[in-house]
C-alpha cells in the first residue's frame, strides 16, 4: 500500500491535534508536519528533504492566511497537493481557491469518510470535487455565461484526443485508467495531460476540471 505523507496547517489547536490523531490512525497515511500558521509551515518545509504529498490547510490563520499560502505553495512547491479544509462555504471563494491551485475544498463539518476519500483521491487523481464544490463551480460558470458568451470568448481549441482525455480526467480516472480506456501508453496520456494544462494555462489537474466546467465542455460527464 502506497504511503501518503501529509501536513496539517491550522491555528485551532484542538481541531489540528484531533485531525493529526485521525491521520496517524490510518495505515497508509504519514503525518510529517503539524503547523499553526502558513509561515510556520513554510519554515518547516525548508527543513524537509522530501516534501509532503498533501497539505491540508485552513483559510483563517494569523499572518499568512489560506489564500496566500495556497498561492505560495503552488508557486514554490507545486508538487504539494492542497486540500482546503474550512468553515467557509462561499461559492466565489471556492472557485477562487481551486483557480489558485487547490486540489480540493472541504468544509470542516464533513465526515471522516469523506475526508479520507478526499485525501486518497487527490493523491491518486490530482483533485477531488464533492457535490457542493461542483455546484459552486457550475454556478460560477453559469454566472459568467450570463455576462458573456464563453464559447465565443474561448480562444483555445482542443483536439479530439485532448477532449477525450479531458472528459476522462473529469470522470476521476487516473493516467493508467485513461491509458487503458483509450488504448494508449501511460506516458502518452501524461503528455496529453501536461499539454492540456499548458494549453489552457491552468495550474494543475483540478484547474483542468474547472476549465471544463467554465466552458461547459464536460458538464454531463461530471
Amino acid at each position: 500500500m502506497t504511503e501518503i505523507s501529509i501536513a496539517i496547517v491550522d491555528d485551532q489547536n484542538l481541531f489540528r491535534q484531533s485531525l493529526a490523531l485521525l491521520v496517524n490512525s490510518i495505515e497508509n497515511f504519514k503525518l510529517i508536519a503539524e503547523c499553526i500558521s502558513g509561515q510556520a509551515f513554510i519554515d518547516t518545509l525548508k527543513t524537509f528533504k522530501i516534501q509532503p504529498d498533501i497539505a491540508i490547510i485552513d483559510m483563517d490563520m494569523p499572518g499568512m492566511n489560506g489564500i496566500e499560502l495556497n498561492k505560495y505553495l503552488h508557486k514554490h512547491h507545486p508538487a504539494i497537493k492542497v486540500i482546503i479544509l474550512t468553515v467557509h462555504a462561499n461559492e466565489t471563494l471556492i472557485t477562487q481557491m481551486i483557480d489558485g491551485g487547490a486540489s480540493s475544498y472541504l468544509l470542516k463539518n464533513c465526515d471522516k469518510d469523506e475526508l479520507l476519500l478526499t485525501i486518497n483521491t487527490v493523491y491518486k487523481n490530482g483533485f477531488y470535487f464533492n457535490a457542493d464544490v461542483i455546484k459552486a463551480l457550475s454556478n460560477s460558470a453559469n454566472h459568467r455565461a450570463n455576462s458573456q458568451d464563453i464559447l465565443k470568448g474561448m480562444q483555445i481549441t482542443l483536439s479530439k484526443r485532448e477532449g477525450q482525455v479531458l472528459n476522462l480526467i473529469c470522470k476521476e480516472l487516473n493516467n493508467a485508467e485513461i491509458a487503458a480506456e483509450l488504448y494508449l501508453s501511460v506516458r502518452t496520456v501524461e503528455g496529453h495531460r501536461n499539454a492540456l494544462i499548458n494549453k489552457v494555462k491552468c495550474r494543475n489537474t483540478a484547474g483542468l476540471v474547472l476549465f471544463a466546467l467554465k466552458h461547459r465542455l464536460v458538464e454531463a460527464a461530471i
